[in-house]
């Protein structure tokens, strides 16, 4: 039963979203579609370079596959300007369903897609289109998201709040890794995994489960009401009729420093992940089953820092918790390539510190990246903030650092990161007090 109370400006009743209720849905909404997210990032590299791009030597093949995991990253700003705009216009609640289903379906139609095998190189081109589905639909979850938590959050709570659709990521990967971790239990005695996966067509299984998942997030995203901060920017006719050109002329500032802000966090994260099981699979030859155990690691890790984050955020500043991880992050760089090098061991401490600093930093970013905008242009703006910031820095990430190891050595990979962290540093610096 939704509460109601009566807004004292207008005199009408106005519904009130159960704390409860407002950070289940910010935060189920997020694991889907994290969860779709990374089960493709995942089979991009165990089996989609064989399923779709068998005629490639291994490494090309490898690069082919990271290359339609990118496409998702660059079709999230159309998504985030399609979905903000009626974000913006007509409400969180609708646009966050809408944003829900799009990614969802993506999902579920790679799991019925015919492979290279059954009809050579529309099945590529068919995988390519449901990828940019799925980042088309994440490119406007995101942002409403963090403002169904956000936008109703009490004072001097906001960074606590925002920080419960962050937690959706570390859960998503926790869920698709485990997903993958239980299918490789069942693979035969003695059988190559990997080929086991592609051929028995149980890689289809994890993207099928994506329906169930959307049933649920269904159901929570439609039991809740409107936010607060946009019922008034309705009351007072705020609304603008156009929130992608109030963004681009009046907050080109915050749109280019959050874009940078965010930098590090996403080159971090997705060397840490996707790129990291390719490395360990491909590059040193772990099992595959020992690979995915670490990614369980690294996602509860992941997800246990996010809650400090939240807490760290409101007591001493979002600005001031991104300098010291952000200034963490460029000095633990230089521990990439001594540790990768010691072997499964050396894996385990950079995944464990790595992903502690991610968490952090990935804890504070969606509030941090909401704040600079207004109620009237804050989905088009934090949604377009947030999926710039992954195409510089995690569209290319896996590919970038494919390329580097393999020409230049493990070096070059953590210098990446540490360039990476610089940018993200001098933004904050940049940055006006509330930009951040």
């Amino acid at each position: 039963m939704t509460d109601i109370t009566t807004d004292a400006g207008t005199g009408t009743a106005q519904p009130l979203n159960k704390p409860s209720r407002v950070l289940a849905a910010s935060l189920i909404g997020t694991t889907i579609e994290f969860y779709d997210f990374y089960i493709y990032a995942t089979a991009a590299v165990l089996v989609f370079p064989v399923l779709f791009f068998p005629n490639s030597d291994p490494m090309t093949a490898l690069l082919a596959s990271f290359a339609t995991f990118s496409i998702a990253f660059f079709a999230r700003p159309f998504g985030a300007i399609v979905f903000g705009h009626f974000g913006d216009r007509v409400g969180r609640k609708v646009t966050l369903v809408a944003a829900l289903l799009t990614m969802g379906i993506s999902t579920v139609v790679i799991g019925l897609l015919p492979t290279y095998a059954t009809i050579g190189v529309w099945a590529p081109l068919l995988l390519a289109l449901c990828r940019f589905g799925q980042g088309f639909g994440l490119g406007g979850e995101w942002g409403g998201a963090v403002l169904i938590a956000t936008e109703n959050a009490p004072p001097g709570k906001r960074s606590w709040y925002g920080m419960f659709p962050q937690l959706g990521a570390p859960v998503g990967l926790f869920l698709a890794s485990g997903v993958f971790f239980v299918i490789l239990n069942f693979a035969p005695a003695g059988a190559d995994a990997r080929v086991w996966i592609a051929e028995s067509g149980i890689w289809r299984a994890p993207f099928l489960a994506s329906a169930l998942l959307i049933v649920i997030g269904l159901w929570v995203r439609l039991s809740i009401t409107e936010t607060p901060d946009f019922q008034k920017a309705i009351d007072k006719q705020e609304r603008v009729a156009v929130p992608l050109a109030e963004v681009f002329t009046n907050h080109k500032r915050s749109l280019f420093l959050g874009t940078f802000v965010a930098l590090a966090t996403f080159v971090l994260f997705y060397i840490g992940s996707a790129y990291l099981l390719s490395y360990n699979t491909k590059v040193i030859g772990m099992p595959l089953l020992e690979a995915i155990e670490i990614q369980l690691i690294g996602a509860i890790i992941f997800g246990l820092a996010i809650p400090v984050a939240g807490k760290l955020g409101d007591r001493y500043g979002r600005r001031a918790v991104l300098t010291v991880v952000t200034i963490a992050i460029a000095a633990f760089s230089f521990a990439l390539a001594p540790l990768w090098s010691m072997g499964p061991t050396g894996i385990i401490i950079f995944v464990i510190i790595g992903m502690a600093l991610m968490g952090v930093t990935y804890g504070v970013i969606g509030a941090a990246l909401a704040a600079p905008f207004p109620t009237r242009v804050r989905y088009t703006g934090s949604s377009l903030t947030f999926n710039f910031a992954g195409i510089f820095g995690a569209s290319l990430a896996p590919y970038a650092a494919t390329y580097l190891q393999s020409n230049f050595g493990l070096h070059a990979v953590g210098y990446y990161l540490c360039a990476a962290a610089i940018v993200t540093l001098l933004c904050i610096w940049g940055s006006r007090k509330g930009e951040v």
